[in-house]
């Protein structure tokens, strides 16, 4: 079966403000993405969101790089609106205010790339300098005021898998929490994510210690390595499908030039684990039009 599954993640924006020692989207592993230093354009960014919506799509999640870079994605949100998508942001926080104030209420989730909840931590990571911890919080608090849903990504790693993050996932007050067990991939984090690395067993152990926070309206969604293998369908900066299923990404042909299903065909996924590892759940629908600032 060749049909894409209903939730796709477009890593539109190469670029990142951020150097996270275990990054598995850097895109420069090949000449063609060394030569990207952004996207594509506008226009054939809306052509793929219309295929994608024709080909089945019903939430399209922005990732990069850091997507909020990216001096469309305010349009690239207005368009997916305009197609009845779901649309999702996951972002470490860079210009979140300037696209959410450009695009009033076109966004349904945020994603905040928060890993621990100690400052110290997260500059170790290369997860920005210090205040990244604090920044977050701000703008947690932003988008709940917004009316946004939001959601916390965690990658666990061998610096924060002792950790206990209660006290700031209570802070944030996420209505998911993805946890995810920190992913080697070649030619993306080689040579920077080996000391980082965790164990299965310290992988469960982060994920038990917060598990009681289910009892207070949390979902939380954890995934290792494993689990994260051919479960997402992921397309790159150039507009082509990609997979990780072998510990590196193979790519499929351009969508603009093959179309949805042909470069779909192209790479592994295996729906039925999609779908196991909570790839669809109550996402719900866009949100209503409503007059809002970000300021």
């Amino acid at each position: 079966m060749n049909t894409i599954p209903p939730s796709i993640n477009y890593h539109l924006w190469k670029p990142c403000n951020l150097r996270c020692r275990f990054c598995y989207a850097v895109f420069d592993e090949e000449p063609e993405l060394q030569a990207v230093r952004g996207g594509l354009s506008e226009h054939e960014c809306r052509a793929i969101l219309d295929a994608l919506r024709d080909a089945g799509a019903e939430k399209l999640t922005f990732v990069g790089g850091e997507p909020t870079l990216c001096p469309h994605l305010p349009a690239l949100l207005a368009h997916a609106r305009t197609l009845g998508l779901v649309n999702s942001i996951v972002t470490n926080g860079k210009r979140l205010r300037e696209v959410l104030g450009a695009a009033p209420s076109t966004v349904d989730w945020v994603g905040l790339s928060v890993d621990s909840a100690n400052e110290a931590v997260q500059a170790r990571l290369g997860r920005g300098r210090g205040d990244h911890v604090a920044r977050s919080l701000e703008h947690f608090r932003l988008l709940h005021a917004l009316g946004i849903r939001v959601k916390l990504n965690t990658v666990v790693t061998s610096l924060n898998c002792q950790e206990d993050m209660s006290a700031f996932v209570r802070k944030a007050r996420p209505e998911r929490w993805k946890i995810f067990q920190v992913l080697p991939i070649e030619g993306q984090n080689s040579g920077q994510v080996e000391d980082l690395l965790i164990t299965p067993e310290q992988f469960r152990s982060f994920v038990e210690r917060h598990r009681r926070m289910r009892g207070e309206g949390l979902t939380i969604a954890a995934e290792t390595n494993e689990e994260m293998k051919g479960t997402y369908a992921m397309i790159d900066p150039l507009g082509r499908f990609f997979s990780n299923v072998d510990g590196r990404y193979v790519y499929s042909p351009k969508i603009l030039d093959v179309g949805v299903a042909a470069a779909f065909a192209a790479i592994s996924f295996d729906r039925e684990r999609f779908v196991a590892r909570g790839g669809v759940y109550e996402w719900g629908a866009p949100r209503v039009p409503l007059t809002v600032s970000a300021t």
